[in-house]
């Protein structure tokens, strides 16, 4: 035994002295949780003994924190990352700054590599620490690993930022060369770690100290192989009848690619090609327009950094918002009683998901039938969306609120029933995640109070105890919404005279 333990400890030194004494290579991972198609990675394996390295940083995030089903997400991320490293991911927690500036001390680092974020805290720090590194002649390499192209590369004529989507998308996805082209996992990594340094990844205390989460297990696949058995499926399968199909919440006609993008599982290159693969069709048309609605919320989130605390749109800074907790905690519970809203606010609890269309149809009610501020639900979505990124998240509720970029007209309000006798015309969605409802005959699905009481009690179904009536008169409160915007119009007419 005493010989097993001594051959141990030499193995170790030998790798300890290699370690010391050939030249490092940094790939500091972020949201590129991937080996193919990742860039900085492919290079910084051209160039030395690498280093990959993961730095989980709360504290110079300001107030973007990661919710708590993106917590959840990162830790299964980071773990299969890990095995596709063969463990050698080198884990840590705390500023970036100080992290990378003490392994630079204790090893013999030439170079640092990363994909670029485009988060306006993840600029500055990035920003401070090249300047940092570089003045101690420390190399830094930065790629897009990201997005199709960098927001700087697609501009007016003038070189300002686009605001509305139309012509945004015309110049740069129809009248503009393609993409790159996703490049190979390298062929070989010459990997090592910091064994003494590093964190395991339960450390980081990523995932959510009650069982919430546990419910996400099943329905998700977390990982670069997940991802691409993702993106293989919806191609496969889901794409087809996509352009009409991504209406209707109860089909599977929609990717399900957003959290594996987010993360970087995923490049949205190899989404963009595997798709341009494929014979050209309305529904990938469609598909790739969606990939461009990205693109563009990057884009607004890159120029206009406050994007996620101020209105694009300075009129709204006057709007007249209201506060009111219940209305708030009954939406966020789905208890509004409007089933297709209660349906996706439970949809989004159980799954960490929801329907697009949907989001839509939830948002809108928020803000303008129930007039909250636009914040509330950016800040909710932010903790319980699994694909939780702050550009889209942030111009998304920009946009249904009216005050952002190629903004939805404020005098446009979903009405949650029409919407439901639409796009759930036969209640699957909605009878799956409100199954109290699930007897009431489709007629009275989407507005229970108009039903007899004798269908009532025989869907056993009793308004205010089982379901709860409606938290507002949908259509007094969409007059309310009008008269509010009416109130801005007039208030700016009155400033400018």
């Amino acid at each position: 035994m005493s010989h097993l333990s001594s051959d141990v400890d030499i193995t170790e030194q030998i790798n300890k002295r290699l370690f010391l004494n050939k030249s490092i290579v940094i790939h500091w991972f972020r949201q590129d949780l991937r080996l193919t198609d990742n860039p900085a990675l492919s290079e910084a394996a051209k160039n030395g003994l690498l280093l990959p390295i993961y730095i989980y940083d709360e504290k110079n995030s300001g107030d973007q924190h990661l919710g708590a089903a993106s917590r959840w997400w990162l830790h299964n991320s980071l773990s299969e990352l890990n095995k596709s490293l063969n463990g050698k991911l080198s884990v840590f927690s705390g500023d970036p700054k100080i992290i990378l500036s003490d392994l630079v001390d204790k090893h013999n680092v030439t170079a640092v590599y990363w994909n670029r974020c485009y988060e306006p805290w993840r600029i500055a720090r990035d920003t401070q620490i090249k300047k940092e590194l570089e003045n101690r002649n420390i190399e830094i390499h930065s790629f897009n690993g990201s997005l199709l192209w960098e927001p700087w590369q697609t501009l007016k004529q003038d070189d300002t930022p686009y605001k509305v989507f139309t012509p945004f998308y015309k110049k740069r996805y129809l009248y503009s060369v393609p993409p790159r082209e996703p490049i190979a996992a390298p062929a070989k990594l010459d990997l090592c770690d910091c064994k003494s340094d590093k964190l395991s990844i339960s450390e980081l205390g990523l995932k959510p100290t009650i069982n919430w989460h546990d419910k996400f297990i099943p329905l998700w696949k977390v990982g670069e192989v997940g991802a691409r058995e993702r993106l293989s499926a919806f191609l496969e399968g889901e794409l087809t009848n996509y352009e009409q199909g991504r209406d209707y919440p109860a089909l599977k006609s929609v990717s399900r690619l957003s959290p594996h993008l987010h993360f970087g599982e995923v490049s949205p290159n190899q989404v963009w090609y595997a798709s341009k693969f494929l014979e050209s069709s309305d529904d990938q048309e469609h598909f790739l327009r969606e990939l461009a609605w990205r693109e563009f919320s990057y884009n607004l989130l890159y120029h206009f950094p406050a994007l996620p605390t101020d209105n694009l749109q300075t009129n709204f800074d006057s709007f007249p918002w209201v506060e009111n907790e219940e209305s708030l905690r009954r939406w966020q519970e789905g208890k509004t009683g409007y089933p297709l809203i209660d349906a996706g606010m439970r949809e989004l609890w159980q799954t960490g998901y929801m329907h697009n269309r949907v989001r839509m149809v939830v948002g809108s009610f928020l803000v303008k039938n129930l007039l909250l501020h636009w914040h509330q639900g950016e800040r909710w979505f932010w903790d319980c969306l699994l694909d939780a990124d702050l550009a889209n998240n942030s111009a998304s509720w920009q946009w249904v609120a009216g005050c952002g970029a190629d903004a939805a007209p404020y005098f446009r309000v979903f009405n949650p029933t029409t919407q439901g006798q639409k796009f759930d015309a036969d209640g699957e969605y909605t009878k799956r995640f409100v199954p109290e409802l699930k007897a009431m005959p489709n007629k009275y699905l989407f507005n229970p109070w108009d039903a007899p009481e004798e269908v009532l009690n025989k869907a056993k179904v009793k308004l205010g105890t089982d379901y709860p009536n409606p938290i507002v008169d949908i259509k007094l409160s969409r007059l309310r919404a009008i008269e509010a915007y009416q109130f801005l119009r007039d208030q700016l007419s009155t400033i400018d005279s």
